[in-house]
């Protein structure tokens, strides 16, 4: 059966919908998934950080804030949710709308510029100076570049645990981190455990 977003036309949505609390909050109690990745909802009882789709029963509105990005709720002291997943968000398209500058900026990220260069020669590529673009991605993102671009690789780190057999260590390197310690060092960070606890364990043959 249909529910009633399904019914309704995808409009446009401002990618800045997360300063608005109370479309926000209308939006992750509907699990309107239109504002899947639009947001994420921090939810200050728990510490947790969810997608506006998360199936988990909502919190009461006056425990919630909101984030434009998973970095920016990660660095508010938020830990991911492991029912919806922030890592598989759809593509980010809260930053697909911002300015320019950033949106070429979050493109080069998520092709790893980050994971051999300096913030200041990303910012040189992109014709601006270092502290221009930390402002930037401040105001449209809510994080650094380098926040940014560290939870986007235990985020992509993530989706290889979930979806492969593959080895930590040939993941820690494909997602970008430079050594396993550092790989490690950053789920801990972000989940409080090591990534080799989000292994299922083998069936017995």
């Amino acid at each position: 059966m249909n529910t009633q977003t399904d019914l309704i036309p995808n409009l446009h949505i401002d990618p800045e919908i997360w300063r608005d609390w109370e479309a926000c909050d209308r939006a992750r109690i509907a699990r309107d998934r239109r504002y899947d990745g639009f947001f994420f909802t921090g939810v200050r009882t728990t510490k947790i950080y969810c997608r506006p789709i998360c199936p988990v029963r909502c919190a009461h509105s006056k425990n919630v804030t909101f984030y434009p990005s998973a970095a920016a709720a990660e660095r508010a002291g938020f830990r991911p949710c492991l029912r919806c997943r922030p890592e598989t968000a759809p593509g980010s398209p809260a930053w697909r709308g911002t300015a320019t500058t950033v949106a070429r900026a979050m493109r080069l990220i998520e092709e790893g510029f980050l994971d051999q260069e300096s913030v200041e020669t990303l910012a040189d590529k992109l014709g601006i100076g270092a502290r221009h673009l930390s402002r930037l991605f401040m105001q449209h993102v809510g994080a650094s570049p380098s926040a940014i671009a560290a939870t986007h690789r235990v985020q992509v780190a993530k989706r290889l645990i979930d979806s492969s057999g593959r080895p930590l260590a040939d993941i820690a390197f494909e997602a970008g981190f430079n050594s396993v310690r550092r790989f490690n060092d950053a789920f801990r960070a972000t989940y409080g455990r090591p990534p080799s606890s989000f292994r299922r364990p083998k069936n017995p043959s």
